[in-house]
């Protein structure tokens, strides 16, 4: 599963990028080829109604959650022809696009601006830099937008790592079945077995539930359901006859 689709994306200078500005986009184009995000904890309210929250292991081995967009490579079910997002909620992840924030080595961050933005010009839009070379107060909300969002993301990863210790993540797998014949699995999942959740001891569920955590693992297992709403999706574009099928262990 793919979640980038920054395709240039260098360190922001105040000195080259003074006079560039950024003009609002006209919808989400930009994430048509992301089948899944990476979502933070906070997120899950709002995230499990629309979508199905699950987990996979990134580049590193670490385990993150990320919410399904589509079953196929490169689909984001999300996005109508006008490329606006058909969801209520929109994550974060794509909300602070063009920026993110890249790791320069030795603990440090840097913002980072898309230079393939389409709205990023000079002539139109909101200006990064004044006249002086300071943060304009539009950058400065994005800043601190990429900050929280930073905090959020590391205390997220805390949480996948309380999941792995406590030996609570399975793979599964989601298959759709298409009215032409072609089947679509989408494998290397990870989701909460509900089986080893109720065995955990007494102190580490006491634990889970005082931090908050217990609440976000019931999300996720309510949010599974809406791995239906892909099926659906696809069969208004094509036609599927099965929904999904999560098979722990599988």
């Amino acid at each position: 599963m793919t979640q980038l689709y920054y395709d240039k994306p260098v360190l922001l200078n105040r000195d080259t990028h003074r006079r560039r500005r950024i003009k609002p986009g006209n919808g989400f184009g930009f994430a048509r080829r992301a089948n899944s995000l990476v979502l933070t904890g906070v997120e899950f309210n709002e995230a499990c109604k629309d979508y199905a929250i699950v987990f996979t292991r990134q580049a590193g081995g670490h385990v993150t959650p990320v919410v399904v967009l589509g079953l196929r490579h490169q689909e984001n079910l999300y996005l109508d022809a006008q490329d606006r997002w058909t969801a209520a909620y929109v994550p974060a992840f794509v909300r602070r696009y063009p920026f993110v924030l890249a790791e320069l080595g030795g603990g440090q961050m840097g913002v980072a601006v898309d230079e393939a933005f389409a709205g990023l010009n000079e002539q139109e839009g909101e200006p990064l830099f004044d006249d002086k070379g300071a943060n304009t107060p539009f950058l400065q909300n994005a800043l601190d937008f990429l900050q929280r969002y930073q905090a959020e993301h590391q205390r997220t990863q805390a949480f996948c790592r309380k999941l792995e210790e406590a030996g609570l993540l399975v793979e599964m797998s989601a298959r759709a079945d298409l009215v032409d014949g072609r089947t679509f699995t989408v494998a290397g999942l990870l989701i909460v077995d509900e089986k080893k959740l109720q065995e955990l001891p007494d102190e580490t569920v006491l634990s889970l539930f005082r931090t908050g955590e217990l609440h976000l693992v019931s999300m996720h297992l309510l949010s599974l359901s809406n791995l239906q709403r892909l099926v659906q999706r696809i069969g208004e574009r094509g036609g599927a006859t099965m929904s999904p099928a999560p098979q722990p262990g599988a």
